[in-house]
């Protein structure tokens, strides 16, 4: 998809000869790429964290147009009267919500009598849950965490449910997802249930793809800039990476980012669950028949904590 490019006040700055030669060391940067990335080189991940870009997520999340970053207000609706069901959730459960995002999630339980603990990278979402929770008037119910769930402390034992919703888990490697799942269960009470939200292998885009367009405001900038896609299936690891260049035309700088996404297979997915000390695992293709508009491409695992899990 093209975009007819917005008329800058300097075309392209080419006025600065430092900006002409950082487009074109770019450009040869572009075309001189290796063929094909290589799996979770640079952590193979968003930079939530980074925080002009944790700005600029927080209003996709919260574009109620797409579901991109977040589904909108009437999917999460769906989905939160099946989480308060299926986890057998009542006023004053405790409930972990990992890579909460700005609390779309979190507060609507937390109105609903919860206690929700959130924890996310992303300091503008992290502002927005808490803000939100505060006008809710449900502040004192709601704990947002700025941290990475990699190595954020929780107390063992102290929560009743946990989530990991829309596919999250399947930004990290193997090893740091089965970790997070470890994490999970040693976070719950026995007998507690985590709720993890992945895509389904079988439905994942594997062909390569390309693609780029111009623009001025979304994800990836806030003035001009030309953005390059692409897309690579790793057969052998069940692995995506998608491959974003972004162009800055104004300043000539060049932003290079790997998002890599582990697959799983629905039985990888449940031995790992029971190796990190789950049991019970319980598979919702599709979100249990909920009305989603992507609710095909989605399994939905529940887990309960064993009893004498260590």
């Amino acid at each position: 998809m093209t975009q007819t490019l917005p008329k800058l006040s300097h075309p392209f700055s080419l006025s600065s000869s430092e900006t002409a030669r950082r487009l074109v060391e770019a450009l040869w940067r572009i075309y001189r790429r290796p063929e094909r990335p290589t799996a979770w080189d640079g952590g193979g991940n968003l930079p939530w964290n980074d925080p002009a870009f944790s700005e600029r997520m927080l209003r996709e999340h919260l574009d109620e147009s797409h579901g991109a970053a977040s589904r909108n207000s009437a999917e999460r609706s769906l989905q939160i009267e099946w989480l308060w069901q299926r986890l057998a959730l009542a006023p004053g459960s405790r409930v972990l919500d990992l890579t909460c995002g700005p609390g779309l999630y979190a507060v609507p339980l937390a109105e609903r009598g919860c206690c929700v603990t959130g924890v996310d990278f992303a300091p503008a979402s992290i502002r927005y849950a808490r803000e939100l929770a505060a006008r809710q008037g449900v502040a004192e119910r709601c704990t947002f965490i700025e941290s990475d769930v990699r190595s954020v402390a929780l107390e063992p034992g102290a929560f009743d449910a946990a989530l990991f919703l829309y596919g999250q888990l399947a930004v990290f490697p193997r090893e740091e997802a089965a970790s997070l799942l470890r994490r999970m269960a040693e976070a719950l009470r026995p007998g507690g249930v985590a709720c993890i939200e992945l895509l389904d292998q079988e439905k994942v885009d594997k062909t390569h793809s390309t693609w780029w367009f111009t623009d001025d405001t979304g994800l990836w900038g806030d003035a001009p800039f030309l953005s390059l896609g692409e897309r690579f299936w790793d057969e052998e690891a069940a692995l995506s990476m998608e491959r974003y260049y972004t162009l800055h035309l104004e300043s000539g700088q060049l932003d290079e980012i790997l998002l890599c996404d582990q697959t799983y297979a629905v039985e990888e997915m449940k031995t790992m669950l029971e190796q990190a000390g789950f049991a019970a695992v319980s598979v919702y293709p599709a979100w249990d028949g909920l009305p989603l508009y992507d609710a095909a491409e989605w399994n939905v695992y529940l887990a309960f904590r064993r009893y004498d899990a260590k």
